[in-house]
């Protein structure tokens, strides 16, 4: 019947569904919205695999990140025979020299910090707590060969070959491996997808040594804490590390050239990220400037620095870690175009200026993320074998630092909306006043939330406190869906739990926060 067709559509696109009535002619309406709905819904996500000439066709893949390790599975469930290349290790820097091993990092400091600081406050007490170094760097090494063999695994069933070695593209569907022994092979394929990421950016005047001076690869396996440490740049990596470091007791200085920490992050969230590092006695210097660094006759580092005020501050440590940014791994490639910062430039379907070979990732710029990248490379894989099939961009995106308090968001910032002239409203909720977060000892933060002020449409979520990188999705989702405040004051959130926020910070947002 009608509201059976109607519970179909979903709640949502039934209101938009404004059929005529609830008699045979509604029936036929509604039947027929809910299979343009299906037919839309089909189309714009991965293509059918039985539709997509792909089986038989040679797929090269350089790059075994999670961009390239995920479009070659994916290449491979349409059938395609696929071969990829990485020259080092399976998983690429995110499984291997960021994203895993930082958070058994963060794991680490997590419990430290809980056993030596906090343990009175949940009734126990804990004496001759030591470190033992090693063991902390060696559990994060366990975690990422443990999930870089899994993509080993994931491969052999998929029927995936990968080969080690250093690839160039020497012409169109020919790739050229160099072993680490000196041996050279050519591989062929119809198509060619490069997927080889990104590496620490540095500047002429701060090479990096390996020991004083370093990058975020050996700052995840230095064989001894560092006493102090001098941190250059407040992005993801450079937050994380410098938690991670205060919490195992290394002095750190963060230094950040632009005025707030995370700068991409609304600012009500960069300023209580910046109180609680504060709080937690790492020095936070915004709006400065490092002039030189230098090597000190007793093997330290010394950094001169031009402050907020235009003061000049020397600081002295045991290491300097250098978090600026990172720069593309572009492969050889005659004829391959880069774009003014030297990533691979592409067209709306991620294909590069050579026929046959696209690209997708780190290395063609953009949003630098392990979740895009593979999104990304998910969508050139499927377009390249289906011509009728429009390759999706980054749109909207999670974002996402997993130090104390964690902090994520999702679609616009405040910031963003007032310089667009965007007319919105504002909804915030502190942790505070969240019975599970108190429970859990976790009360600082907030969820804030944007809603366009005509329609109530979500435009942007903030969240800084517990569990913030997780509780993200869900508004993920809200704003992928098209959900209105309205929506979400219609929805049950459980209760005791961190995602009440949500549902207050909504509520806040038309002045009837009920919890505060």
């Amino acid at each position: 019947d009608f509201d059976a067709v109607v519970l179909c559509c979903g709640a949502k696109q039934a209101r938009d569904i404004q059929a005529p009535g609830r008699d045979a002619q509604g029936i036929f309406f509604a039947v027929d919205y809910l299979t343009s709905v299906t037919r839309s819904l089909l189309d714009s996500n991965f293509a059918d695999g039985k539709a997509v000439s792909a089986a038989g066709k040679r797929v090269l893949v350089i790059g075994g990140g999670p961009g390239g390790y995920v479009a070659a599975i994916r290449a491979a469930q349409l059938g395609a025979r696929v071969t990829l290349v990485e020259r080092e290790h399976l998983g690429g820097t995110c499984l291997n020299r960021g994203c895993i091993p930082t958070k058994a990092l963060l794991k680490n400091a997590e419990a430290y910090r809980i056993v030596t600081d906090r343990a009175r406050e949940f009734g126990m007490t804990v004496e001759g707590v030591s470190v033992d170094w090693s063991e902390v760097i060696g559990r994060s090494r366990k975690v990422s060969d443990r999930l870089a063999g899994g993509v080993g695994f994931l491969f052999k069933k998929n029927k995936v070959d990968s080969v080690t070695g250093e690839a160039s593209i020497i012409s169109p569907g020919k790739v050229e491996v160099k072993a680490a022994d000196g041996t050279v092979n050519v591989l062929e394929g119809k198509n060619i997808l490069v997927c080889t990421g990104c590496v620490t950016r540095t500047v002429p005047s701060l090479p990096l040594n390996g020991t004083t001076v370093i990058g975020s690869r050996e700052a995840m396996v230095l064989e001894k804490r560092p006493e102090s440490m001098i941190i250059i740049g407040s992005g993801a990596i450079g937050t994380e590390f410098a938690y991670i470091y205060n919490s195992f007791g290394t002095r750190v200085t963060l230094i950040e050239a632009l005025p707030r920490m995370l700068p991409n992050e609304d600012d009500d969230s960069c300023m209580t990220l910046e109180r609680a590092f504060k709080k937690q006695g790492i020095k936070v210097m915004t709006g400065a400037s490092v002039e030189s660094v230098t090597e000190t006759c007793d093997g330290q580092v010394k950094a001169s620095v031009k402050n907020s005020r235009g003061q000049e501050e020397e600081i002295t440590a045991d290491v300097c870690l250098v978090a600026i940014g990172v720069k593309p791994v572009v492969p050889a490639a005659p004829g391959l175009e880069l774009t003014e910062k030297g990533f691979v430039k592409v067209n709306d379907r991620y294909a590069t200026s050579i026929p046959g070979v696209y690209a997708a990732g780190d290395v063609i710029g953009g949003v630098l993320l392990a979740h895009t990248a593979s999104f990304e490379a998910v969508q050139a894989v499927e377009g390249m074998f289906n011509p009728d099939y429009q390759p999706r961009q980054v749109g909207f995106f999670p974002s996402c630092t997993y130090c104390y308090p964690q902090v994520a968001s999702v679609g616009k910032t405040e910031r963003a909306l007032k310089e667009a002239g965007v007319e919105y409203k504002v909804g915030k909720f502190p942790f505070q006043a969240i019975g599970k977060a108190v429970a859990a000892g976790e009360p600082d933060g907030f969820v804030k939330t944007l809603y366009g002020a005509k329609n109530g449409e979500l435009l942007g979520a903030h969240i800084v406190g517990p569990e913030a990188t997780e509780l993200i999705a869900a508004l993920g989702i809200g704003i992928q869906a098209e959900l209105t405040d309205e929506d979400i004051h219609a929805t049950i959130f459980a209760h005791p739990t961190l995602s009440e926020a949500i549902h207050e910070s909504m509520l806040a947002s038309e002045g009837i926060a009920i919890h505060m």
